[in-house]
């Protein structure tokens, strides 16, 4: 593994690279909110890339290097994101097709940006529905975030996540596994998920 700190207009970012011989495909992966790159989800669909042959890249977004646990609005966390794979495209992942992705937070980063980071496929684990209600506040889907992915999606939900379910779409497959919306229960069947949809969408 290869620790690569890279400059982002919203200060440095850390990617921890992840190589695969004879690579076909490089796999971007976002942590969640408050979480590491060392999520057991992550680390699965990592170890599910390797044995396809993809290169992975763990991005820890600027916050948490900077020993923050809560992460700023969208649109800086979409700008480190973008900033840190245009890097990427440019050096270690060069020539590669590219799936975007990430857990929870990451994925709807890797979800909202997958147009501009020209992702051929994006990989969202526990993708957060919707938020638990707070008082009377109606629940505020981010749905539309997975609407507006032009490109094949991959969603792996714990059946018991309080996020909810994301329905599945045209282009967009929906794999539960045991557990909730830390996805610990079962790292194997989040492994086998994200394998045989790699060998699916990418490109021959």
């Amino acid at each position: 593994m290869k620790v690569v700190e890279i400059e982002t207009p919203r200060g440095p970012a850390r990617a921890h690279l992840h190589p695969a011989e004879r690579p076909r495909a490089a796999l971007v992966l976002g942590h969640g909110a408050g979480g590491g790159v060392a999520a057991p989800d992550l680390v699965a669909a990592s170890e599910a890339a390797h044995s396809e042959r993809v290169i992975v890249a763990l991005v820890e977004q600027p916050y948490r290097v900077a020993g923050r646990r809560s992460p700023p609005a969208a649109a800086q966390l979409d700008e480190a994101w973008t900033a840190v794979v245009d890097v990427l495209r440019e050096g270690e992942l060069s020539g590669l097709p590219l799936i975007a992705g990430g857990r929870s937070l990451g994925g709807r980063v890797a979800s909202r940006t997958a147009e501009i980071t020209r992702a051929v496929a994006v990989l969202c684990l526990a993708f957060p529905l919707e938020p638990p209600r707070r008082g009377s506040k109606p629940p505020q889907s981010r749905l539309p975030e997975l609407e507006a992915v032009t490109v094949p999606v991959l969603v792996v939900q714990g059946e018991r996540d309080p996020f909810g379910l994301p329905p599945a779409g045209p282009s967009r497959k929906v794999v539960t596994v045991p557990g909730d919306h830390g996805l610990k229960a079962d790292p194997p069947a989040v492994a086998a998920a994200v394998r045989t949809w790699l060998a699916e969408v990418i490109p021959e």
